[in-house]
């Protein structure tokens, strides 16, 4: 059987990077802790100053009660176009590690203004002390640029 993954290029890298800075949300896959089975969630999500997506997230949603318990996540960015087939469509899936940065926690008044550079809507929560800025330590992506265009990118890849 013919590999269907495509040796990782510029055009790859510069596409994955195009939709991490492009997107403002993204599917979020967890681990739920009481019974160990996937669950997904739809998070808010910006390209971080490292070009990496950065998430805000709330202690009441199960997904950050989910992530406190096991780090180990994934993201689904890039959404369909208005026309054709959806699977002819850009996406990257990303698996990653996701690390908490709290109010008063170093670099976390830098981040959250430059969350807000992108999210000017979560002004009106951002402060409230049950939310944490995301980081997500990407272990690697899974591009999917269309039909027969399948690459795997390392976080070096991905990063701006």
């Amino acid at each position: 059987m013919t590999d269907p993954i495509r040796p990782t290029d510029d055009e790859a890298r510069a596409l994955a990077r195009d939709l991490i800075s492009s997107a403002r949300f993204a599917a979020l896959g967890v681990t739920d802790p009481e019974t160990r089975t996937p669950m997904v969630s739809r998070v808010s999500v910006v390209p971080g100053p490292d070009g990496l997506p950065l998430s805000l997230v709330s202690d009441l949603a199960f997904h950050a009660t989910a992530l406190k318990a096991d780090p180990a996540c994934a993201l689904l960015l890039g959404e369909p176009g208005p026309k054709g087939d959806p699977l002819t469509h850009p996406r990257l899936s990303l698996q990653a590690s996701a690390r908490f940065i709290r109010h008063g926690e170093a670099g976390h008044a830098a981040l959250a203004a430059h969350y807000l550079t992108l999210q000017p809507k979560a002004k009106l929560y951002i402060g409230f002390a049950d939310f944490s800025l995301l980081r997500f330590e990407i272990r690697r992506g899974l591009l999917n640029g269309g039909f027969g265009k399948a690459f795997v990118l390392t976080p070096e890849d991905l990063a701006a």
